[in-house]
C-alpha cells in the first residue's frame, strides 16, 4: 500500500504513539483487503462505546490515547442514558465506568451525542459520494444506501483510527466495483411501516453479505428505508442495498441486472410477525427506537400515546438532540408513563437483561436482542407495540387510530 512521506513519518512514530497505533491499524486493514492507499474522509462514527461490550480492557485502551480527531466524529449509543441512568436501574458501578469511557472519547475531540442515527444531527451531514468511516451497522447501511455516501462497516478501533488521522484505507465499498448489485429481490406485496423491518429480517438472511437490489410495489420513505437496511445488517451482513427508482446510486449508475433473482412473498413477512410471537411468552418490556427514532417517529409515538396510560414498561429510544428539539413530543409520550431514553438502546444497555421477553418494532432488535440481551423477542408495528403497552382493553375502548 502506498503511503505518503507524511504517512510514513506517522507510521515510524515521529508524531506520537497514538497516531502510530492508528495508522498501523489502517495499514494492516489495507494490506488485508489490498487497498492501494489511504483516502480522506468527511466524518467518522465510532462504535465500541457501551461498557457492556467494552469492559475494563476497552476502557483502559481508550483512556491511554492522546491527541484530537482530524474530522467530525461522533459516538455510537452507550450503555445507558448519560443524564438519567437511574430510572432504568443501571448500577452505580456500571454508570461510573460508562462515564469514564465517554469522557475518554470526549478528550479526543469526539462529539458525545451517542446515537446510531448521526445523519439526523445538525453539522453531521453526509452526501452522495462522500467517503466516511462509520461503524454502527444501521448507520453504515443508511449512509451507503440512502445517502449514496461510501463507507465500510468499520470496527470501533478502525473508525477511531480513521477519525484521528482523517483518513481510511481505500477498499471495499469505497470502490465502484464493490457497489454493484449481486442479488435481486422481487417483493410481491405492498408494504407499509414495520413491513420493511420484516422484509429486511428475511432478506438479510438470504443475502448474507451480498449487495441486494429491491423491486418494490410502492415507494418507501426515509424511516422505512432505515428500518429495511438496519434489519438486513443485523440478520445478515448487508452494508449496502439499492431500491429501483428510489435510492440515489441506482438512479445514477446503469448497473447490470444481477443473475441471481429471488422472490419474497407476503407469507414470508407474515412469519416474522407470527412464528416468533408463538414461540415467546407474554412481553414484559415494550421498546421502539432501534435505530433511534426520527422526529416523525417521535411524533407518531406521541399521537398514538396521547390520552393513554401504559400498563407495562415501555421504552422509546432517540438521540438527545432530537429529544431536546421536540420537547412537546417527549412530554406527550412521558405523560402516558412511557420513558423516552437517550444515548443508548435496548440492545447495548444492561437494563434489558432483566427481562425474559421483549416486544420490538425493529428487525434489527429482533435479530440482536436474543443473543445480546438473553431475552426472547416479539415483532410488531409501532401501533401493535403501543397496544401491548397500554393494554388491549383500554386501547380498543379509547383509540381511534
Amino acid at each position: 500500500m502506498y503511503l505518503t512521506k507524511e504517512e510514513e513519518r506517522i507510521l515510524n512514530g515521529e508524531t506520537g504513539e497514538t497516531l502510530r497505533q492508528a495508522i498501523e491499524i489502517l495499514v494492516a486493514l489495507g494490506d488485508i483487503y489490498s487497498a492501494d492507499r489511504l483516502i480522506p474522509i468527511k466524518s467518522a462514527q465510532i462504535a465500541g462505546v457501551s461498557y457492556k461490550t467494552m469492559g475494563d480492557a476497552g476502557l483502559e485502551w481508550i483512556s491511554d490515547l492522546q491527541g484530537k480527531v482530524k474530522v467530525p466524529a461522533i459516538l455510537n449509543p452507550a450503555g445507558m442514558d448519560l443524564q438519567d441512568w437511574k430510572r432504568l436501574k443501571i448500577s452505580p458501578d456500571f454508570a461510573e465506568k460508562q462515564k469514564l469511557i465517554v469522557q475518554a472519547y470526549e478528550k479526543l475531540g469526539i462529539r458525545c451525542e451517542c446515537t446510531c442515527t448521526p445523519y439526523t444531527l445538525e453539522g453531521f451531514d453526509a452526501g452522495y459520494g462522500d467517503h466516511l468511516a462509520w461503524s454502527e451497522s444501521s448507520a453504515v447501511s443508511y449512509a451507503n444506501s440512502v445517502l449514496g455516501a461510501r463507507t465500510n462497516r468499520e470496527g470501533g478501533p478502525s473508525a477511531l483510527s480513521a477519525a484521528l488521522l482523517g483518513k481510511t484505507a481505500n477498499y471495499g465499498f469505497h470502490l465502484d466495483e464493490n457497489r454493484v448489485p449481486e442479488v435481486s429481490f422481487d417483493v410481491e406485496s405492498l408494504l407499509k411501516g414495520s413491513d420493511y423491518g420484516a422484509l429486511g429480517y428475511v432478506a438479510g438472511k438470504l443475502a448474507g453479505s451480498k449487495v441486494p437490489v429491491f423491486q418494490l410495489r410502492n415507494t418507501p420513505d426515509a424511516d422505512e428505508l432505515k428500518a429495511l437496511g438496519a434489519a438486513m445488517a443485523a440478520s445478515g451482513a448487508v452494508a449496502l442495498y439499492h431500491v429501483e427508482g428510489v435510492t440515489p446510486e441506482i438512479c445514477r449508475v446503469n448497473f447490470e441486472a444481477p443473475a441471481e433473482k429471488i422472490t419474497i412473498e407476503r407469507s414470508q413477512l407474515d412469519e416474522v410477525y407470527e412464528s416468533l410471537k408463538e414461540a415467546c411468552k407474554k412481553p414484559e418490556l415494550i421498546t421502539i427506537g432501534c435505530p433511534h427514532c426520527s422526529a416523525r417517529e417521535l411524533e407518531k409515538a406521541a399521537e398514538l400515546l396521547r390520552g393513554k396510560t401504559v400498563s407495562k414498561e415501555f421504552w422509546i429510544f432517540t438521540s438527545r438532540e432530537l429529544a431536546n428539539r421536540y420537547p412537546e413530543y417527549i412530554r406527550t409520550i412521558e405523560k402516558s408513563g412511557a420513558k423516552v431514553v437517550c444515548d443508548t438502546c435496548m440492545v447495548v444497555s444492561p437494563a434489558t437483561n432483566s427481562y425474559s421477553c421483549v416486544m420490538v418494532n425493529s428487525g434489527k432488535a429482533l435479530a440482536y436482542v436474543p443473543g445480546m440481551c438473553g431475552a426472547e423477542a416479539v415483532y410488531g408495528s409501532m401501533e401493535a407495540c403501543v397496544e401491548e403497552a397500554v393494554g388491549r382493553t383500554e386501547n380498543k375502548a379509547g383509540d381511534s387510530n
